[in-house]
């Protein structure tokens, strides 16, 4: 009898041992975390899109699209068909908004002084030729445009504004803006957010700017320029020949 309380008692405190054990495992792992092997793998972070190269000093992309002309008219508008020309390019996000009309008739009380510098201008958005021309026909006083006198090209399939990186959200245009010249480079290139509009004075200065640097070879436009003003030439003398007629100036 004695005996067999022994390996009784022999039995439970083993039980006791092994419990202890567990839970001394337990409330490390509570403690320092599950263990190495246990832990879910570390999240990947995808990497960022390679970024697309600027339009700038590159050749513009090609386009043809339907467009409300002049005379109200629907025809095709290929940019090739400029390409004697100067180029402003501007888009838009919509029809019947806000900034949007703002900007199309600062661009057409100006027309006549892109046409002087042998620059044609041509507005771009996702609606279609039809929405171009309810817009015209609807008058100023009542949210419409009125009767513009430069082509509202329709890019509904939105494959221009795509092209041009200024497709948003794939929904709408932002307000980019590209100078071209005749030998289909693009020269400058903008891009405001839906709810600022641009500056139709800026856009002449810098078409300025790029009619000089391409006429005058050695010498380009340093900030703030505009015609009639000191351009610097290219060389370390140049600039601080210019730098010296700005203090004498000042």
């Amino acid at each position: 009898m004695a005996a067999n309380r022994i390996v009784v008692a022999l039995s439970m405190l083993l039980v006791l041992l092994a419990s202890s054990c567990v839970v001394a495992e337990r409330t490390t792992i509570d403690r320092n975390g599950p263990p190495a092997e246990a832990s879910a793998p570390a999240p990947t972070r995808a990497p960022a899109p390679a970024a697309s190269a600027p339009l700038v000093r590159g050749d513009a992309p090609e386009f043809v699209g339907t467009a409300v002309m002049t005379d109200n008219s629907f025809a095709p508008l290929a940019l090739a068909s400029l390409r004697d020309r100067y180029v402003v390019l501007f888009f838009y996000p919509m029809d019947f908004t806000f900034v949007c009309p703002t900007e199309i008739i600062a661009f057409d009380e100006k027309l006549g002084e892109f046409e002087k510098r042998n620059c044609a201008v041509v507005g771009v958005s996702v609606d279609s030729q039809f929405t171009h021309l309810a817009w015209k026909n609807t008058p100023r006083d009542k949210g419409g445009i009125g009767s513009i006198h430069f082509p509202l090209i329709a890019d509904v399939n939105k494959r221009i504004s795509r092209a041009y990186g200024v497709l948003w959200n794939d929904e709408v245009a932002l307000r980019g803006l590209f100078i071209i010249d005749p030998n289909g480079k693009v020269r400058h290139a903008l891009i405001n957010d839906l709810p600022v509009g641009r500056s139709v004075a800026e856009a002449l200065r810098t078409l300025d700017a790029v009619l000089f640097v391409d006429t005058h070879g050695d010498e380009v436009c340093p900030a703030n320029w505009h015609p009639g003003q000191e351009a610097v030439k290219k060389s370390a003398d140049g600039l601080r020949e210019y730098f010296s007629k700005q203090g004498a100036k000042e």
